[in-house]
């Protein structure tokens, strides 16, 4: 109950110190860095090199590519259908192909699974969502805006990016078997403590409200592509189909089902994709992904 209570708690802080002009205009940025570059990799740091390394790390690490390959499929189908601009299937594609398994992701998976789901969580996120987006979703953006960026620029970003770099010696670590020390695991642990309030604050700091107006339908077949349809097909494939079962399974489909990723629409926006459209993809679809979350956690205890 705690857990749920900070959740909402965070989303208010920040929504309320940016209506009160507590909060810089852009404070929302330094928080982003810090829970981007420092928390996310203090928590790679923790939790991965204690992960048992099975057959069942496939499906967290395949929700992210999943996501973005189905995400240009369908909308590149519907843009044909609608007649709408580049730009404005682009921005369809990053802004619903492209979970927010970190922000979003890391507390409502705390609330619901306690501290050891995160483990799970780390691995949707840095092999799944970060690589995807810094492959994927980058020629995505590329192509829909007329931008280029080489195959060596995006290594080179991949590399030297903190949280990829932190997974990468956590994985390494957890294969060698190598143990951390106490205390550095310690200071890890509380590094990483800081990922849900700060990211939470931040989500809530960067929630606004506009009118959709030319852009009702691309935002509604948007978010029902992200909330509905893309987790109902994950849904079938993991647990009918494959007949897959576990903590593990249940995290990786919850964490389809997350509202979309902010990194993604702010990637889009900087592409000069429909940056409205963006902003709204994540401003109505973040709140009412704690709705659709809701049922499909209820589906999901319903149906296990």
């Amino acid at each position: 109950m705690a857990n749920i209570i900070l959740l909402f708690l965070c989303l208010f802080l920040g929504v309320f110190l940016r209506k009160t002009k507590l909060f810089p205009e852009d404070g929302h940025l330094a928080l982003n860095s810090f829970v981007i570059n420092i928390s996310l990799s203090a928590l790679s740091l923790y939790y991965i090199p204690k992960l048992l390394l099975s057959f069942e790390v496939i499906f967290p690490v395949a929700i992210a590519w999943l996501n973005i390959f189905l995400s240009l499929v369908f909308f590149s189908i519907l843009s044909k259908k609608f007649k709408w601009s580049k730009s404005l299937t682009g921005a369809l594609i990053m802004c619903a192909g492209f979970g927010n398994t970190s922000f979003v992701g890391i507390p409502v998976i705390q609330s619901l699974f306690g501290e050891n789901g995160l483990k799970t969580v780390m691995l949707v996120d840095q092999p799944g969502s970060f690589v995807a987006l810094s492959t994927v979703g980058i020629a995505v953006a590329n192509y829909y805006s007329g931008t280029r960026n080489s195959v060596a620029e995006i290594f080179n970003k991949i590399i030297r990016f903190p949280p990829f770099i932190a997974f990468s010696a956590a994985v390494l670590l957890n294969i060698f078997s190598i143990p951390v020390a106490a205390d550095l695991d310690e200071v890890f642990g509380k590094l990483g403590a800081t990922t849900v309030p700060l990211a939470l604050v931040s989500v809530g700091s960067q929630l606004k409200w506009e009118p959709p107006r030319e852009y009702s339908k691309p935002l509604l077949w948007g978010l029902l592509f992200k909330l509905i349809l893309f987790p109902a097909f994950i849904f079938v494939l993991y647990f009918i189909v494959l007949k897959q079962r576990g903590e593990t399974v249940e995290i990786a489909f919850l964490e389809a089902a997350m509202a979309p990723m902010i990194t993604a629409a702010i990637i889009a926006s900087t592409h000069k994709l429909e940056p409205k459209l963006c902003n709204l993809m994540v401003g109505v679809g973040i709140p009412l992904s704690f709705i659709t979350l809701a049922v499909w956690y209820l589906l999901l205890q319903y149906y296990l």
